[in-house]
Formats: structure tokens, C-alpha cells, sequence
């Protein structure tokens, strides 16, 4: 077994090591540091990431620019046995991304002994045989050395089970900074030589109005009892800058639509007298502002969209 805690040495061949640019996709399970990853590996919050699972449901790619690569990270929702069409349709998003990236990151928190969650998605990569797999152990700064060496040598044994090698396993925390450069070195050999796909400075190709609705959406969710995070959707119905504003004095009004399922979750959104739906407001305004560099007026309506996860129609209307 290889366990990585440092980098790997460059090439002894003269002259510059080519550029390679290329897809790395992060799987797991739901709530188990992906979207954390992603934002560290690119030096800004390009991903939300809520201590409930199931807050990623769009595809974000997050873009990590060096002088020898580009890496454009590709954040999944987490794979779970569906029991809505959404969660349906989540899994084939899954799925697809899987079949067309360079490398896949399986992401393995160091605090949680491996389960039928994290087994059931092993399966499904062993049968993904030409991908190379990194086995990423995420979370590090929550356990002691012992717990770590121990859940090291039980992901190790997880791919022999299943037949396959893992092409690095390498700890990390996100939080505390620590390998997170390491594992961008990890990843890159593993990516096909080539130009950058993207401009210098873009960090992620997701649209500004999709981040908006992510970043609302992030801090409705936050402090909601369990039986909330999947019900919420989050539709940004239009972005326009103020007419009449001196140049040097801009200001953006953005009208959202904030969806739940049932009439009896809206009390539970907008609190009492209002309270709960303002502070989200403040809340994701600060976020939304330092995002596009503009001052911003938020306008929040709360609708119901009844039972909007088991509904083709609005599901398509939601962005699904």
C-alpha cells in the first residue's frame, strides 16, 4: 500500500515537463468533504457546503490554475440510493461524469469507519476499469494517528476486495490546509498532455445565476431541522443592475424564488415575523456580494412547489 505525505519527485529529463489539462471528478458519499476539497484545491468558494448531505446537486467545476497544468475539478452530487426522481436523476448525473473525466478522487472521511455507503460506491467504480482511482481521506485534523493508520489500511484492503489498485491514497484536511497542494501534484500526472481549456482568472464555468441561487440556497439550509435541506430549491428569476445609479455607485437587484414542498414548511423558512427569511437574506447577500464585487439588493419570496422531488415538470422547471 502507498500512502502519500509527499510529493512525488520530477522528472530527472531535461528540459520543461509538458502541460497537461484535464477533468478530476470527486465521488463519495454524501457529506464527506468534496465540496470543501474543492474549494481549498481552488483557492476560493466555488462549491456550497452545508453540514447536511445532499447540498451539491449541480455539476461545479471548479478550475485550479498552475504554470504545468490545469485542473478542472468536477464536483458531483454524492451517490445514494435514490428513493425520488430527483435523487433518480442525481445518480445518472453521477454516473455520466464518472464515464468521461481523467481521474476520480473517492473521498473517505478519517472520522467514519467505512460503510455499506462507502462500499456501495467502491462497487461501482471497480467497474470503471481504465479510470485511474485516488482514494482521498479527507477530514485528517478530526482524528488521532492511530485511527487514521487504521482507516488507511482498511480503504487499502476495500480495493483489493473489489479487484482493483487505487493509484495513490493520500490523507488530507481542508480545513486545517494540510496536503491539499500535495494531492493537486497527485492528480496532475494523472491528466492527458495539453493547452489549458479555460482562460486564465476563471475559477469556475458554473453561470453567475446558478451560483447566486447555490449561495441562497446554502443559507436557507443552514440551522433547518433534517427533514428540510431536500426540500428547498432555489430559482434566481432575474439580476439587473439599478437604472439611475451614478457609475461609481452601482447597485444589482436580484429577485429569487425560494421553493419548498408543503405550506407547512413555510413558517419554518421565513421564522417569526419574518426573522429567519431576513437573516438568509443578510447572510447570502454578504456571500452573492463578495462573489460578483458589486453591491446588492436582495428581494426573497418564499412558494411552494408541491411535492417539486417526485414531479418531471417541476423538476425541469427547478433546473434538474
Amino acid at each position: 500500500m502507498s500512502v502519500r505525505t509527499q510529493s512525488p519527485e520530477p522528472p530527472e529529463s531535461a528540459g520543461a515537463a509538458p502541460h497537461r489539462a484535464g477533468f478530476a471528478c470527486f465521488v463519495g458519499r454524501p457529506n464527506a468533504g468534496k465540496s470543501t476539497l474543492t474549494n481549498a484545491l481552488v483557492g476560493q468558494k466555488v462549491a456550497i457546503t452545508a453540514n447536511q448531505p445532499q447540498t451539491t446537486r449541480h455539476t461545479v467545476r471548479g478550475i485550479v490554475h498552475r504554470a504545468d497544468a490545469q485542473l478542472i475539478l468536477v464536483d458531483t452530487p454524492g451517490l445514494h440510493k435514490p428513493r425520488t426522481l430527483l435523487g433518480e436523476r442525481l445518480n445518472d448525473v453521477v454516473r455520466t461524469t464518472w464515464a468521461e473525466v481523467d481521474v476520480i478522487g473517492f473521498c473517505l472521511p478519517a472520522n467514519e469507519k467505512l460503510g455499506p455507503g462507502d462500499r456501495f460506491i467502491a462497487k461501482e467504480l471497480a467497474s470503471i476499469k481504465k479510470t485511474p482511482k485516488i482514494a482521498i481521506v479527507t477530514k485528517t485534523d478530526l482524528v488521532d494517528s492511530k485511527t487514521l493508520a487504521e482507516q488507511l489500511i482498511a480503504i487499502d484492503q476495500l480495493g483489493k476486495e473489489l479487484g482493483f489498485e487505487w493509484a495513490e491514497i493520500v490523507p488530507v484536511s481542508a480545513v486545517a490546509d494540510q496536503q491539499v497542494s500535495l494531492l493537486a501534484d497527485l492528480l496532475v500526472p494523472l491528466l492527458p498532455e495539453g493547452p489549458a481549456l479555460y482562460p486564465e482568472g476563471d475559477l469556475t464555468d458554473e453561470p453567475e445565476q446558478v451560483m447566486v441561487a447555490e449561495l441562497i440556497r446554502e443559507a436557507a439550509l443552514e440551522g433547518v431541522r433534517d427533514e428540510l435541506p431536500h426540500s428547498i430549491a432555489v430559482v434566481v428569476e432575474e439580476m439587473l443592475p439599478r437604472e439611475d445609479r451614478p457609475a461609481d455607485k452601482p447597485l444589482l437587484d436580484i429577485h429569487a424564488f425560494v421553493y419548498i414542498e408543503r405550506p407547512s414548511q413555510k413558517g419554518i423558512i421565513i421564522g417569526p415575523k419574518g426573522k429567519r427569511l431576513k437573516e438568509v437574506g443578510i447572510k447570502s447577500r454578504k456571500q452573492i456580494e463578495a462573489l460578483l464585487g458589486t453591491p446588492v439588493f436582495l428581494d426573497l419570496h418564499v412558494k411552494v412547489a408541491k411535492d417539486w422531488q417526485r414531479d418531471p415538470r417541476q423538476l425541469r422547471k427547478l433546473g434538474f
